[in-house]
């Protein structure tokens, strides 16, 4: 099976590390880097010896699929014009800034024949998945992530819903499989134009309930999440790579550690959207799950805004 050409568009410090998990991976060629810092891309490009353009446009005819990294406002423009052009898309989170956007951007991968994937990368945790086995009816989950603002490979133009709360809510989604009926919210800005800290119910139609909490100005980083179901409780750190499942057996609560297997994310990510495009499969985060999480962190952002009127 020949190997699948790929670009990444946009290498500051996130992209640069989609360039390097793109080298390491057996069945993807990197051919090329894009940006429109020259300098930037010169240098990502010289250290895994490929070639660099300031021009997406001309990855068009050098690629089977590219890497969209850049700010989220540009998601839409940039990976409709990829599409258009028979190209592949790993569209790091959130897929877009709209609903309608993100709508016109999968039918226009289905007319094409086409994979979008959207770099919800918490779903290729380790942590996550070794929990998985232990899932059945999730009836009450807390998610809290927090830590401090960075400038440093962090997005500028959205708040903390879509910059960070977005992975928990992809997460939910994921575990919960019924519509959210209500949604509560509260958030304030601190040292940005948007929200910095966040916090969140959201009720389902089955009865289950999510408690969301998000902050970029937290000193300690916290990645915790905490679900409760009927016959026991979970709880999953993905920082220190710790998971335990707590259970009743006749009057005693047992305590047992999960076994995670130590793998990088964002490899396992690109890894998984690879295959997806050599095998023709749906990818696990597809522009329909991407839109999804989209929808409910943009209605989550109006309850905000309308909490402060």
């Amino acid at each position: 099976m020949n190997k699948v050409n790929v670009g990444v568009v946009g290498v500051g410090y996130l992209g640069s590390l989609h360039a390097r998990v793109y080298s390491q991976i057996k069945n993807a060629n990197l051919v090329c880097v894009c940006d429109i810092d020259k300098k930037c891309a010169k240098k990502i490009a010289k250290k895994y010896r490929v070639w660099y353009f300031p021009d997406y446009r001309t990855l068009f005819d050098k690629v089977d699929a590219v890497s969209i990294v850049v700010p989220t406002s540009l998601h839409y423009f940039m990976a409709r014009e990829f599409l258009k052009n028979g190209i592949h898309v790993l569209i790091e989170k959130p897929i877009t800034k709209t609903i309608e956007e993100a709508e016109e951007l999968i039918e226009i991968a289905d007319s094409k024949n086409r994979l979008i994937q959207v770099g919800h990368i918490e779903r290729f945790n380790p942590v996550v998945r070794a929990v998985e086995p232990f899932l059945k009816e999730p009836r009450f989950i807390e998610c809290r992530r927090a830590g401090p603002y960075k400038t440093k490979g962090r997005v500028k133009d959205v708040g903390v819903v879509l910059d960070l709360m977005i992975h928990d809510i992809d997460i939910i989604l994921s575990l919960v499989k019924s519509e959210v009926e209500n949604i509560e919210a509260v958030g304030i800005s601190t040292i940005s134009p948007h929200e910095d800290i966040a916090n969140v119910r959201l009720t389902f139609k089955n009865g289950a309930i999510a408690d969301i909490t998000a902050s970029r100005v937290t000193k300690e980083e916290v990645r915790k999440i905490k679900i409760s179901q009927k016959d026991s409780h979970i709880t999953m750190d993905y920082l220190h790579h710790e998971a335990f499942v707590f259970k009743k057996t006749d009057k005693k609560v047992t305590k047992e550690k999960i076994k995670i297997q130590k793998k990088e994310p964002l490899k396992e990510e690109l890894k998984s959207f690879v295959n997806s495009i050599q095998n023709r499969t749906k990818p696990l985060v597809s522009g329909l799950e991407g839109k999804r999480a989209l929808t409910v962190a943009l209605n989550i952002l109006d309850k905000i805004k309308s909490s402060k009127k």
